[in-house]
C-alpha cells in the first residue's frame, strides 16, 4: 500500500507541474535571462554590460519553420540579435557567438555563425524593422539545414548549419538598456520574386553568354562572390577591399555607393602573345602557368608583397607564367592594380550581389575604357 501511495503522490505532483506550466502561458522549457517578458514582448533588464538572451521552448520544424522579431526600440546601442541556437544554449551569450548557433545582428548587419567574430551579411536594422529567421527543412534529417534571414519580408541571405538531434531553437539576444522587441513564433513567410535585377546597357547577347563563367577550366561557383575562389579577382563595393582567390580581402580603395561607377580592365604587356598563331579571340588555346601575384595600390601606396596563400601556390609561383595587370577604377579614377596570371579559358567580366534590392547597370563596352 505504501508503494501505491507514493506512486499516487508522484502522479499528483506531475499533474500540478503540468497545470502550472499551462497556467503561466509559457511554452515548454522556454528560457530567458536579463530580459523581461510580457506576452510576446521582450525588453532588456541588464546593465548594458551583460548579455540577455531568450530561447524559445520549441525548435523550428517542418510545420513551423520560421519566426519574426520586430524591433520596438533599439535602446542605447541596438545590439539585438535574432537567430537559432541549441536547446541548452548559454543565456549570457549573444546568439551566434557559441558553436552550433547562428544569428543576424541588427547593430552591424553581420552574421555570427558559431563565432564571436561576425562576417558582413546584410543591412543594419533599426526601429520598426522586422527580422525573420527560418529553415529550409528538406535536409534536416541529414543533420544539416539551410538557415535564412529576412528583413521586412525580403530575404537577406542564407547559410548552411549543422543540426543536433534536438533541433534549432529560436533565440533573441539583447545587450543595452532600452532595447525592446516583439516576437512572433507563428509567423509565416512566402518566397517572393527577387527584386534584385541586373540591367544591361548594351550588348545583351554578350552578357548572356557570360552566365557560365569559366576559371581554371571549370565553371565558376555561382554561390560565391567574384574574388572568393581561386583564379578570380574583384573589387568589393561594401568594404572597398580587393579579393583575389580568397575569402579574405585586402584594403584597396574607398567604399562605393549608389551612383558610383566601378570599372575593371586588363593591361597586357607589350610582349604578350597568345598561343595558336596569334588568334586573340581563342582563349581556350592558352598554355598558362601561374606566376607571382603582387598588389599595387594607388590610393594606399601599398607595395608590400602579398604573402603566399598556401604551399601549392608557392610552388606554382616558381614557374614562369603569362601575367597581365588587372586594374580597377571608381568614377573614372584609377584605384589600383593587381598582377595575376590569365587562367585557362580567360578572364570574364563578372558581377556578384548578395542581398535583395541590389541593382546595377552593366556596360561591357564603355567609351571611357
Amino acid at each position: 500500500m505504501d508503494d501505491i501511495n507514493v506512486l499516487h503522490h508522484r502522479c499528483l505532483l506531475n499533474l500540478r507541474r503540468r497545470v502550472r506550466d499551462i497556467g503561466d502561458g509559457r511554452p515548454a522549457q522556454e528560457r530567458y535571462m536579463r530580459l523581461q517578458k510580457d506576452g510576446d514582448t521582450l525588453s532588456y533588464q541588464g546593465n548594458s554590460e551583460e548579455v540577455g538572451c531568450y530561447v524559445a521552448g520549441r525548435p523550428l520544424s517542418k510545420g513551423n519553420c520560421y519566426f519574426e522579431v520586430t524591433i520596438v526600440d533599439t535602446g542605447v546601442r541596438g545590439t539585438i540579435a535574432v537567430g537559432l541556437v541549441p536547446k541548452f544554449y548559454r543565456l549570457d551569450h549573444q546568439p551566434g557567438w557559441l558553436p552550433y548557433s547562428v544569428a543576424y545582428h541588427a547593430d552591424n548587419g553581420k552574421l555570427y555563425n558559431g563565432n564571436p567574430v561576425g562576417q558582413q551579411f546584410g543591412p543594419k536594422c533599426a526601429r520598426g524593422d522586422r527580422i525573420g529567421c527560418g529553415i529550409h527543412s528538406e535536409n534536416i534529417e541529414a543533420g544539416i539545414t539551410t538557415v535564412f534571414f529576412t528583413k521586412n519580408g525580403k530575404e537577406v541571405g542564407s547559410v548552411e548549419v549543422p543540426v543536433s538531434a534536438e533541433g534549432l531553437f529560436p533565440a533573441v539576444g539583447m545587450h543595452s538598456m532600452g532595447e525592446e522587441v516583439k516576437v512572433d513564433l507563428q509567423a509565416e513567410w512566402f518566397l517572393e520574386e527577387d527584386d534584385s535585377m541586373m540591367m544591361v546597357d548594351s550588348h545583351e547577347d554578350d552578357w548572356g553568354r557570360l552566365y557560365d563563367v569559366r576559371v581554371s577550366g571549370t565553371d565558376y561557383p555561382k554561390n560565391r562572390h567574384p574574388g572568393w575562389s581561386r583564379g578570380s579577382v574583384a573589387y568589393h563595393a561594401d568594404d572597398g577591399k580587393i579579393f583575389h582567390g580568397s575569402g579574405v580581402g585586402d584594403a584597396f580603395g574607398p567604399r562605393c555607393f549608389k551612383g558610383d561607377i566601378m570599372g575593371c580592365g586588363i593591361m597586357f604587356p607589350r610582349d604578350y602573345i597568345l598561343d595558336g598563331e596569334g588568334d586573340t579571340d581563342d582563349w581556350d588555346r592558352l598554355d598558362i602557368r601561374p606566376g607571382h601575384a603582387s598588389v599595387q595600390n594607388v590610393l594606399y601606396l601599398n607595395d608590400d608583397e602579398e604573402e603566399e596563400e598556401d604551399g601549392e601556390e608557392a610552388g606554382e609561383q616558381e614557374q614562369e607564367g603569362r601575367k597581365v595587370t588587372v586594374f580597377f577604377t571608381r568614377n573614372g579614377k584609377l584605384m589600383g592594380r593587381r598582377e595575376m596570371v590569365i587562367p585557362p579559358g580567360g578572364l570574364y567580366p563578372t558581377v556578384g550581389m548578395l542581398s535583395s534590392g541590389e541593382k546595377v547597370k552593366v556596360d561591357l563596352h564603355p567609351l571611357s575604357g
